[in-house]
């Protein structure tokens, strides 16, 4: 995929900013920073946080547009329930009225 990696060098891809928000979290969870140190790394933890939900969402509006072409192109189906291939809607074949 072309877009797993940002061309904005200051918002990283969203595998590097996840692996970066786990580490923050190791490090939040082991204890033993400063009260300072410890707000540093929460604030970059919800940085790294806000960064791969918007990769997150952006990915979600790839998918759903993706989703609306496929369901767009099959609404291009003829009125009575025929497709322009002579098929049904369920993909039966139209039978031959005498």
């Amino acid at each position: 995929m072309s877009d797993a990696h940002s061309t904005d060098p200051a918002k990283p891809s969203y595998e590097a900013a996840r692996d970066e928000l786990a580490d923050v979290v190791r490090q939040l969870e082991q204890g033993g920073a400063t009260l300072e140190q410890s707000l540093e790394l929460w604030e970059r933890g919800e940085q790294l946080a806000r960064t791969c939900q918007s990769w997150l969402d952006g990915a979600k509006a790839r998918l759903d547009a993706a989703l609306s072409n496929d369901s767009q192109a099959d609404d291009g189906q003829a009125s009575d329930g025929m497709t322009a291939g002579g098929r049904s809607a369920d993909g039966q074949a139209a039978r031959q009225q005498a």
